[in-house]
């Protein structure tokens, strides 16, 4: 299969250590157009990827600034925001897309000349306009400004009330899925998932889907800890069998990226492993399952 999109990972940890936070850099292979997917980390996780080739040519500044042409986020939760308001300073103009909550939340309680200055181009006043909101409407292809490619959002529940996005990533025809923070289906009233599904069931089936980004947070033996809105390994698991009976498709070979595996930091204990461990068992669909490390390029 013919390779589309790559990912370079700036984070893919939920916590808590502050120096690997959410954060993926995703562009075609054929015209590098640089969008970020999340800010949890950025420029330290550019860092780490020029020390492992995966990225190459630039300094982090010189990415940062221009290259990465748009942000993408998922919520406005800290652990995917940190380094987006952080590095504000040096950056270059350029837009943010998200969802009307996601953008509010970053007008109101971030960039809102208390936190942080307001760099957006809504808001209180001085408005130094460095970002321009873009607010997404759900189940619609938008163009990503300055680049090849689109998106169409979708909703998820997490924790319940709050909104999570995730961004369905197409360009000519070729489709790549990344998910926000999301809770399971089995534990809440709207299905947001269940939509997932059954809009990518057939963009499997047709070899159109390049792959997803899928969080877990959690061990299934910490699975009370699913009740803020994260899935645990069994809640994946069931999740990725309600997408193969849904669509009756084979994911035999599927490449799904774990992502927002947490460290629980107990003496002893290896969470992130455990949750590699758990998945690598339970996997009776034949996912190719990845587990990525800051600073990796992962190929679609």
């Amino acid at each position: 299969m013919d390779e589309t999109f790559q990912v370079v990972v700036m984070g893919c940890s939920g916590g808590p250590r502050e120096g690997n936070l959410s954060g993926y850099l995703l562009s075609t292979i054929q015209q590098p157009e640089w969008i970020a997917f999340d800010g949890g980390t950025l420029l330290s996780g550019i860092d780490k990827a020029i020390s492992k080739k995966s990225l190459e040519g630039v300094t982090a500044a010189e990415m940062l600034r221009d290259h990465i042409k748009a942000f993408l986020i998922s919520h406005a939760h800290l652990d995917h925001i940190a380094a987006l308001v952080i590095n504000s300073q040096i950056d270059t103009p350029k837009p943010i897309l998200g969802i009307d909550p996601t953008i509010d939340n970053l007008r109101d309680h971030i960039f809102n000349g208390r936190i942080w200055p307001n760099y957006g181009n809504e808001g209180v006043e001085p408005q130094l306009n460095k970002y321009q909101y873009v607010r997404l409407p759900l189940h619609e292809p938008i163009s990503i400004p300055h680049t090849s490619m689109s998106v169409e959002t979708f909703l998820l529940s997490h924790p319940r009330g709050y909104p999570s996005t995730a961004f369905l990533f197409e360009r000519e025809g070729d489709y790549l899925l990344c998910f926000g923070d999301t809770s399971s289906d089995s534990l809440e009233i709207e299905k947001h998932l269940a939509r997932i599904w059954k809009r990518i069931a057939p963009l499997i089936q047709e070899g159109k889907l390049k792959g997803m980004l899928l969080e877990c947070s959690y061990s299934h033996k910490e699975a009370e800890q699913a009740i803020f809105g994260h899935l645990d390994t069994k809640l994946m698991m069931l999740e990725l069998h309600h997408l193969a009976d849904l669509g009756q498709i084979s994911l035999e070979g599927f490449k799904v990226v774990v992502t927002h595996r947490k460290e629980s930091l107990k003496a002893g204990e290896d969470s992130k492993q455990a949750i590699a461990e758990e998945l690598t068992e339970f996997n009776d669909l034949g996912i190719d399952f990845i587990f990525p490390e800051q600073g990796d390029r992962i190929l679609f």
